[in-house]
């Protein structure tokens, strides 16, 4: 099948295939005699795998290494299964993060309107506020580094 057939049947773009192959996280096409790619059914089904673990967040790098396993003949159902307990692992980390950034946007929020709102200058207003973020995160960073050392 020609690399459009692969894209209707995998869901991948044809652009996206041919990165997938300069990077070598698809092994290059065998060519027919006009120079079109040609493919067969291992490389929809290697395709899907590539599409499915992108759609689950894992990286490039990632794959790779899933897909090096098969390819030396090694089964990677056991690094698969510990890198999806991992990506979930820092999905929980991410929501936490912004389930505390969203804490401190609201309380942001309801203490930015007891401030007026007419201020040009942003001297006394919640931009202000706003602006002094940059220096209280440094100085929690630098709290955090002299706790721990």
């Amino acid at each position: 099948m020609e690399i459009r057939e692969l894209a209707k049947r995998s869901g991948v773009p044809a652009r996206t295939i041919r990165y997938y192959e300069d990077i070598r996280l698809m092994p290059p096409a065998a060519r027919k005699p006009n120079g079109y790619r040609e493919y067969t059914e291992a490389d929809v089904d290697r395709l899907k795998l590539v599409a499915g673990a992108r759609r689950l967040d894992f990286s490039l790098a990632e794959i790779k290494e899933i897909l090096d396993l098969r390819d030396r003949q090694i089964a990677p159902c056991g690094v698969l299964l510990e890198m999806l307990e991992q990506k979930a692992l820092e999905i929980q980390q991410r929501i936490n993060e912004l389930e505390e950034l969203e804490h401190h946007l609201r309380r942001l929020r309801q203490l930015g309107l007891t401030f007026p709102t007419d201020d040009i200058e942003g001297k006394n207003c919640v931009c202000h506020l706003v602006s002094q973020q940059e220096r209280n995160i440094s100085e929690k960073q630098l709290k955090l580094k002299s706790n721990q050392g």
